[in-house]
């Protein structure tokens, strides 16, 4: 299945992309379907019995190479166009190809949590890059439950191959906090004999234990601690909001010029997705974000430093670079510190959200789990290297068209495909921008 995936400008698949500096961002707008409940409703309605339907999906290329990894053990995937489509359950058989995740590090880690469920053996891969992110972190708690999991370097990257079946419940304490970790320790879980107990650090996005609850599972949630109790899932109707992260970029847009001023709806307001909003409201943003209908409206704002600490980093894992954006335009000196997950995301987060700033001429120190921004009054239009990250990529758009004079140049925009297809439509919408293919 491919869900379809519009493209006003044409500007989706272009490998660099320009913008010019246009001034405030304006007006009202949805993103796409949340990511990663787009990811875990995938995964949730192919372990479950009978139909489920879900609407609201995201577009993007990591929740596409999903879709096509439950239809390789035998399920059943229906495009119903516009986002929706129709899944029908269970897990018939061991996957019959190797299952390509491409970017997609939450795809990659939840499928493998799956297939260790599963009799049988799987192989999981993806793209250069997803093949250099650390694949341990899963390896070791699903070993512990009776996988057996193999790999590069002994199983730090990929690709992986796993022998599923047999598996016993465990307690697992992640040495990070890492909803990624916990999530695929818990669909592993669902076909265990016993309880499966995670305890966090410090409590991350429980999109899964929420899931879970939607299926039917039996799920608890005391504090840090989180304990499932296998047992069959039933198939339902899920409608996916709008994804936080994305909503993001133009919150940080409405920020950055004077008379800014963004609308979006229907967000997804469950635990630790909106962090960033506090992030942004301690920097003195005019920002409201109303939970009971999913509404965040921005407008532009002074903003002053702030600093974050390995407690705000578990709530803000994605929103890190155009948080950083912001700090660049605030009054004073951000630090960025216990941040060192970063180092591991699609890019070196840590390196290549400083290396943006410092093409937009801000100052900027990095240090080993994190940064430290010196805020400038006015940004300079600059050339930046995504480094295949799709974050920094329209984390440089927004502030190329809304804070900087002249042309900026953004190498690597396909990477933007992987989560916001149409991004680019959005931002000349919103800004004027005159977004081009750039040499």
């Amino acid at each position: 299945m491919t869900p379809e995936t519009p493209d006003a400008t044409g500007l989706d698949a272009v490998s660099s992309l320009q913008v010019t500096g246009a001034g405030p961002a304006r007006g009202s707008l949805r993103v796409p379907g949340d990511k990663s409940i787009s990811h875990r409703a995938a995964l949730l309605a192919a372990i479950a019995h009978g139909p489920t339907a879900i609407s609201g999906l995201s577009r993007g290329q990591d929740v596409t190479h999903t879709l096509r990894a439950i239809e390789r053990f035998g399920v059943t995937v229906t495009d119903a166009g516009e986002g929706r489509a129709q899944v029908e359950g269970p897990i018939r058989h061991e996957p019959d190809e190797v299952l390509d995740h491409g970017n997609a590090g939450t795809g990659i880690r939840l499928t493998a949590g799956v297939c260790a469920g599963i009799d049988g053996i799987s192989v999981l891969t993806g793209d250069r890059y997803l093949r250099r992110r650390p694949m341990d972190r899963i390896a070791e708690p699903l070993r512990a439950m009776g996988a057996t999991v193999d790999g590069r370097e002994g199983g730090r990257l990929a690709p992986l191959v796993i022998r599923g079946g047999g598996l016993t419940g465990i307690t697992y304490a992640p040495p990070v906090a890492s909803a990624q970790v916990k999530s695929a320790v818990l669909l592993a879980g669902l076909s265990a004999t016993g309880p499966t107990t995670v305890e966090e650090i410090h409590p991350t996005r429980r999109h899964t234990e929420e899931m879970l609850l939607e299926f039917g599972g039996r799920v608890r949630v005391d504090g840090n601690r989180v304990t499932l109790e296998p047992g069959e899932l039933t198939g339902t109707d899920i409608a996916v909001p709008g994804d936080p992260s994305q909503a993001a970029f133009w919150a940080v847009a409405a920020l950055l010029a004077d008379q800014g001023e963004v609308t979006v709806d229907n967000l997804y307001p469950g635990f630790g997705r909106s962090d960033f909003v506090g992030v942004l409201e301690r920097m003195g943003a005019d920002i409201d974000f109303d939970l009971a209908t999913g509404t965040l409206v921005v407008r532009a704002s002074r903003l002053r430093a702030v600093e974050l600490t390995a407690e705000d980093i578990p709530g803000i894992v994605d929103e890190v670079p155009v948080l950083a954006m912001a700090a660049a335009v605030a009054d004073g000196m951000t630090v960025i510190s216990g941040a060192q997950d970063l180092r591991a995301k699609e890019s070196d987060r840590i390196a290549s959200t400083a290396a943006m700033l410092r093409a937009f001429g801000v100052r900027v120190t990095e240090t080993e789990d994190g940064m430290v921004i010196e805020g400038t009054a006015r940004l300079r239009a600059g050339r930046v290297d995504s480094h295949g990250d799709h974050r920094i990529a329209m984390t440089a758009a927004v502030a190329g068209a809304c804070a900087a004079e002249g042309i900026t140049v953004i190498d690597g925009w396909e990477s933007v495909a992987t989560s916001y297809p149409g991004f680019a439509a959005d931002l000349v919408r919103l800004t004027g921008t005159a977004a081009a293919p750039a040499a």
